[in-house]
């Protein structure tokens, strides 16, 4: 990761420094693949720029609903599990918006080169604990609860369990939205061996890794719970004891998800920042761009003080906490942000690539089963984000905007 910072400058820029003439077509008269990019290259951009604000989004309500978490879990062990417990996110949603307005301030923060290994140690920490609780909840009952059919008609109706379905799919999209984890990881790696045999051997591991565990916490979780199955193992209080063990977990996912964000957000400010630079009269980009020294009590050096950087950052970061406080529906946001993202990012632009990358004539068979592969995907991004937007209208009929409480 200390490298990513630059890299993801080059990488985003090609959604505004794509040259005049560039090739919108992806086929010649002849059925011959062209290079992509033009509109492709400006569409693929705008995609990921509008990912990367939505998973921002989806983070600061995640990190909200774990802090929350906390405090629930110590009520519940001081008052007893009969007490409601209610406790309101807004206070929470502002105090992660104000923490990432401050770290939002800080330069390359993703050159920081012990983030990835927190990062992986905080993961690894709410996973095994949240698996850990499934195994000894499935042991504590004596029998696996769940059916291979999922929830039963009449705890929801049919309807409510297509719908659920469809926003299941748009959820497991932004669980594996690879393209986000590319960003961070392409034109890092140093060579030898090459880069394309490392990549591919580190991403057989991620994924395999990832697919292991998502694996066995969502089943444990489903045979722990079967229809009463919380959205989140660890925030729905379906476990109650030890409390402290919940407390933990939460507390790795707050620290995950505080330094996620930033991670993340780098390639849409450099973005932003460089769009400026760009499109400003220099004068006046001179001056908004102005650092001022300011001293700070510990550190050597004055800390560099940028006003644009200042007032953007803090704009954004205001933006995604008041989009959050208006819809705090985690489960709900997150399957829209998947089913949005997914296709376009993970699947239709990679297959574009691969197509012309490997000269692969049009209608030939290759060809017609990968574009077979894009509209299935297609399909079935449409159908998690109709599932999705469905289960965001369900809850704002009970839930009201900056009154949510859990």
């Amino acid at each position: 990761m200390g490298e990513s910072h630059h890299h993801n400058n080059q990488i985003f820029d090609i959604s505004i420094d794509v040259p005049h003439g560039g090739a919108t077509k992806l086929y010649d008269d002849d059925g011959r693949p062209k290079r992509t990019g033009g509109v492709h290259v400006k569409l693929c951009g705008a995609v990921q720029y509008l990912n990367l604000f939505g998973t921002a989004i989806g983070y600061t309500i995640a990190a909200s609903i774990s802090m929350m978490a906390i405090e629930r879990s110590n009520c519940f062990h001081t008052k007893g599990h009969e007490d409601p417990c209610k406790v309101s996110n807004n206070s929470y949603m502002i105090a992660f918006g104000v923490l990432q307005v401050v770290l939002s301030q800080i330069p390359k923060f993703d050159e920081i080169w012990w983030l990835s290994i927190v990062a992986a140690v905080m993961s690894f920490t709410y996973s095994l604990i949240g698996l850990g609780l499934g195994i000894s909840k499935v042991a504590e009952n004596g029998q696996i609860r769940g059916s291979l059919t999922g929830v039963s008609i009449g705890e929801v109706t049919e309807m409510e369990k297509v719908w659920r379905s469809f926003q299941a799919l748009g959820a497991m999209a932004f669980a594996y939205s690879y393209s986000l984890i590319l960003i961070e990881i392409q034109d890092t790696i140093k060579s030898p061996p090459s880069e394309y045999k490392t990549m591919k051997k580190a991403s057989m591991i991620s994924v395999s890794v990832t697919t292991i565990f998502y694996m066995l916490c969502g089943c444990f979780g489903y045979a722990a719970f079967g229809d009463m199955s919380p959205g989140n193992l660890l925030t729905g209080f379906g476990f109650y004891n030890p409390y402290w063990l919940l407390d933990i977990a939460n507390a790795a996912i707050i620290i995950h998800l505080v330094g996620a964000y930033q991670v993340f957000c780098q390639p849409l400010f450099a973005f932003i920042e460089k769009v400026a630079e760009k499109h400003l009269p220099e004068s006046t980009f001179s001056v908004i761009n102005k650092e001022i020294p300011v001293p700070v009590p510990g550190l050597k050096s004055p800390f560099k003080l940028n006003l644009f950087r200042l007032v953007w950052r803090t704009l954004f970061v205001v933006t995604t906490t008041v989009i959050s406080m208006i819809m705090p529906f985690f489960n709900d946001v997150v399957g829209l942000i998947g089913a949005l993202g997914f296709w376009p990012l993970t699947v239709f632009f990679p297959v574009e690539m691969y197509i012309s990358s490997h000269k692969i004539p049009k209608w030939s068979s290759r060809w017609i089963c990968l574009q077979m592969l894009s509209g299935a995907c297609l399909i079935i991004s449409i159908a998690a984000a109709a599932g999705s937007v469905a289960g965001v209208v369900s809850d704002l009929k009970v839930y009201k905007p900056f009154k949510t409480s859990y």
